[in-house]
Formats: C-alpha cells, structure tokens, sequence
C-alpha cells in the first residue's frame, strides 16, 4: 500500500468525518465538565451521611459528567453516530445497587450537568450546578443539625432504668422511648435521641451506672442503623 493510498484512505475516513470537530471546543467543554464534576463530587462528600466515604463514587461522579458531555459532542455533529449511540447505551446494564437514594440523585446531577455542557449549555450547567448545590446544602445542613440516634439500654431492674432515664434525659437535647422489652433476666430500652453538640461523653456515665448491663449509641437515618 503506497503513501498516497494510505493518505486517501485517511483523508476519506476520519477528516471527512471529523470535518465540523474543533479542538479547541473539546478541551474547552471537557475541561469545563471536569470542573462541575469535580463541584458535585466535593458536595457529595461534604454532605455524605454514611458510615464510610467510598473515594470511587466521587471519582465516578466526575468521570460521569465528562463522559456525558462526550457524548453529546458526538450526538449533536452527526445523526447517524446518534443513532449508533443509542443502540450501544441500550445494552448497558448496571448491576451495582445504590442503597442511598441521596446517591441516585447525583447521578442524575452529573448527567444533567455533563449534557447541558455537551449541547453547548454551559451557562445552564453552571446556574443549575449552583442552585442544586444551594438546595442541597440547605436540605442536608438542617437534617445534620439534629441528627437522630438510637440509644440501646440493657438493664437489670426498675431502679436502673429509671436513673438511667433520668441520666439520658439531663444528658440529650431531646429523647423518646421507642420501644421497651422486658423479660425476667432484665429490660432492654430503644431510645430515639438527639444529642447536644454531637457531645457523646454522657455515654460513660450512663454505662457506669449500677443496673446498666450494656449502652449502645448508633445513627438512624429513618430507614436503617448504621
């Protein structure tokens, strides 16, 4: 195969086909997506309420808006790459469950973001990015104020359990018994409570108490403990 043979096959299959692509454009919107992904990553761990922050789905929320937005740099410059597009995002299945709906929406966050950018929307990503990451700060600031813990009571008597009581109530900002379970061997208390501060140092005394077997204090997010 000659040069010239080489040349008219390049020319005719990739600069024919890229005729419309602009450098300088590309780099721009990837590197404008980069920067939003990067916001909505450092929110999301800003405003994690977990156990452990997983470092990969803050990558993931990055990477995802840029690939949005290159996607849509090669949907909007061609109908026929559009249409093979579609065909190959419809066999994509994703096996990974999200077990925080909070989750689900910053993905959708940094798709949106990286689709506006792709379609040339930057001043949309950027305005939208803002008010979400106001709203969300504003929601998830206010649940942190006053997050709700679960305070779990074993107690061998009566007496235990009302100093024990009497001890949490002095102790919290706020307290309410869930639930009580009472066998011959003892009484086991579940206690909803709100803390002053975060300040935990009540625990000590609650489980230096005479008639307390055990005190466990976890989070309670409405749906599970963690």
């Amino acid at each position: 195969m000659t040069n010239e043979t080489i040349s008219r096959l390049f020319t005719s299959l990739f600069f024919q086909k890229a005729v419309d692509f602009s450098l300088p454009d590309a780099l721009l919107i990837m590197a404008l997506s980069f920067l939003i992904g990067l916001f909505i990553a450092t929110l999301y761990r800003a405003t994690y309420q977990g156990v452990m922050y997983t470092m990969t789905y803050g990558v993931t929320l990055v990477a995802m808006t840029m690939v949005s937005a290159m996607i849509l740099l090669v949907v909007t410059s061609d109908v026929v790459l559009t249409l093979g597009m579609v065909g190959a995002l419809s066999i994509i299945r994703f096996r990974t469950s999200v077990k925080e709906p909070l989750d689900i929406m910053y993905m959708f966050w940094a798709v949106g973001a990286g689709i506006a950018i792709g379609a040339g929307m930057a001043g949309v990503a950027i305005v939208g990015s803002i008010a979400v990451g106001l709203a969300v700060l504003f929601l998830i600031r206010g649940r942190q104020n006053g997050v709700p813990y679960i305070l779990v009571l074993t107690l061998e008597n009566k007496a235990a359990e009302e100093a024990a009581m009497a001890l949490v109530q002095k102790s919290v900002r706020r307290c309410r018994v869930k639930s009580k379970s009472v066998t011959k061997t003892g009484t086991e208390l579940t206690i909803d409570i709100r803390l002053n501060k975060d300040n935990t140092d009540f625990m000590q005394d609650v489980s230096d108490l005479e008639g307390v077997i055990s005190a466990v204090l976890v989070t309670y997010n409405g749906e599970y403990m963690t």
